[in-house]
Parts: structure tokens; C-alpha cells; sequence
């Protein structure tokens, strides 16, 4: 009998099965999805000209496509379809345990390889610039000019499927040897939270002087 993917999971495949720690691995589809919402950074890595490039980018979700934003003027990315991976990681806490070998840090992460493709359609592209600007602020994109012909021109979207994806996490605290609960050192994991500070107006005056409610509500957040 044949084994199935549940619908609610995404394939282990080679690229996406570690080595280490394999315990801490999921292929969950929520669990995937809410760490790629989570966040607007990633890092896109790829090989030009037989060296390998890891670039920080920004990304945003629609189903199970993943848009990330580049530059026409950047050599990797003129080409039609590229193959890469893609990595997004949240730091949610430095574990300090009594030995040094077992200070860790609480993450979630994900890592997705496949081969990205340009957008190249004008309608998609824009639709999918509107989702990469909404990714960092909810309601902005209908609150700001869009691009002109130029500014698109520059602009490489490049689109990727999830489909080669997995979830690594590690949550808890530290993982002390029973010979060192008696040593004299603090042990435990110092919580790290992201916090959005107060909008601060463009210096050239010209910004109108109350927040827009999707501002406020980041604050608020």
C-alpha cells in the first residue's frame, strides 16, 4: 500500500529532510504558512557564476505561491527561471544553559527549494507588488503611488511554489547535562520579541499629520 501526503502537509522530499534534529521537523501546512506570514524578510540564496549568493529579500504569501522581490539590474535574476532556497526564520528566545555547548536559541524556520520564476505578465506583477507591500504593512499598498512603467521595469517579482517545503522548530529550555544542574550559573531562556515604535513623519514636511488607521493599528499590535 502506498503512503499519502495528508492535504493538511506538504511532502518530504530529499532537499527538505535534515540530518540533525530531525525530531524538531515539520511538514505541517498551517505551521508552514503562519511562519512565512509572520515575517516579510527572507534569504534568498542561489549559485551565479558557480559561487554561491545569499541575499536578503523581501517575501510575501498568496496560497501556495511565494513572491519575492529583486532587481532587474541583478544578473542572477534576468533569467527566466532559477533554481534556489529560501529561508525564514523567527527568533523567539536565547536558551543560556550551565555549559556553553548547550546555549541554543528557540526559532521557528522554514526552508523552501525549487526553481523561481520571473513574473513577467504586467497585471501580475503589480497584483503581486501589492501583496510584497501589503506583507510589511497591512493597507498600504492602496495607500501609496503605485509603480510607473519605469520603476516596474526595474523591478524583478520573482514567484515560487511550495512544493519542496518543511518547518523546523525549537521551543523549551535548555537541555543541561544532569552533571551540571549543580553548577553555580543562571539557566533558563531570555523571551526576544519584535515592537513596532512610534511613526515618525518625513522631514520634508509634506506628510499629512494623522496616522492612518493601518498605522495605528501596527502600533496597537
Amino acid at each position: 500500500m502506498t503512503a499519502t501526503t495528508p492535504p493538511d502537509s506538504y511532502a518530504p522530499a530529499a532537499s527538505t529532510t535534515p540530518t540533525r534534529a530531525r525530531q524538531r521537523v515539520s511538514y505541517d501546512r498551517e505551521l508552514v504558512h503562519g511562519i512565512l506570514d509572520g515575517t516579510y524578510l527572507c534569504h534568498l540564496g542561489f549559485v551565479a557564476d558557480g559561487r554561491p549568493v545569499v541575499l536578503p529579500t523581501l517575501h510575501a504569501r498568496d496560497g501556495e505561491r511565494l513572491y519575492l522581490h529583486g532587481s532587474t539590474g541583478a544578473r542572477a535574476l534576468r533569467h527566466g527561471e532559477l533554481p534556489v532556497c529560501v529561508t525564514v526564520t523567527h527568533v523567539d528566545g536565547l536558551v543560556l544553559a550551565r555549559s556553553a555547548f548547550h546555549h541554543s536559541i528557540n526559532y521557528r524556520s522554514v526552508l523552501v527549494h525549487g526553481t523561481a520564476r520571473r513574473v513577467t505578465d504586467e497585471a501580475r506583477a503589480r497584483a503581486a507588488l501589492d501583496t510584497l507591500v501589503n506583507a510589511v504593512v497591512p493597507g498600504r499598498a492602496a495607500d501609496c503611488r503605485p509603480a510607473d512603467g519605469r520603476e516596474l521595469a526595474a523591478t524583478a517579482v520573482l514567484e515560487l511554489e511550495l512544493a519542496e517545503v518543511s518547518a523546523k522548530v525549537r521551543a523549551g529550555g535548555p537541555n543541561d547535562d544532569p552533571a551540571d544542574l549543580g553548577l553555580p550559573h543562571w539557566s533558563g531562556v531570555m523571551p526576544v520579541r519584535t515592537a513596532y515604535g512610534t511613526p515618525v513623519p518625513a522631514a520634508d514636511g509634506g506628510s499629512r499629520p494623522e496616522l492612518p488607521a493601518y498605522l495605528r493599528e501596527r502600533i496597537a499590535g
